[in-house]
């Protein structure tokens, strides 16, 4: 497993558990980071991915709702919500990874975290995100 899917790991745990909290984000980034024994890189990519997805999650939930037709954000499952805020983040805003990269990051974690559904709703909420990118 390549340091940066273990980074959006780390992220998704972290992001997660400060869903709905009020916990200290980088609290429980140091946290998760020391109970999976990340390196330090795959730590600090996580916190940017972190603080970035937690900087903009307004605009990323518009951009979300936006691109699901049939789901608000309050019924996709919370683990679906998370992973598609961290690939909207790095295909929109952050824009240092290649899209189709991002988009497949994104499917694998949905993949692992939540089902096989939900790696296909994943695909199919970030296909459309991409088309409105340029």
């Amino acid at each position: 497993m390549g340091k940066r899917h273990q980074a959006r790991e780390l992220a998704l745990k972290v992001l997660f558990q400060l869903e709905g909290s009020d916990d200290d984000p980088e609290e429980v980034l140091a946290y998760h980071a020391a109970e999976g024994a990340a390196t330090a890189d795959v730590a600090a990519f996580a916190g940017q991915l972190v603080r970035g997805v937690m900087a903009n999650q307004e605009k990323l939930d518009a951009i979300l709702s936006e691109a699901s037709d049939n789901w608000r954000l309050e019924q996709m499952a919370k683990v679906d919500r998370v992973v598609l805020r961290i690939a909207i983040y790095e295909i929109t805003i952050d824009r240092r990874v290649p899209t189709k990269a991002a988009i497949n990051e994104s499917i694998e974690l949905a993949k692992t975290f939540s089902g096989d559904e939900a790696g296909r709703f994943v695909n199919g909420i970030l296909g459309r995100v991409a088309a409105t990118v340029s």
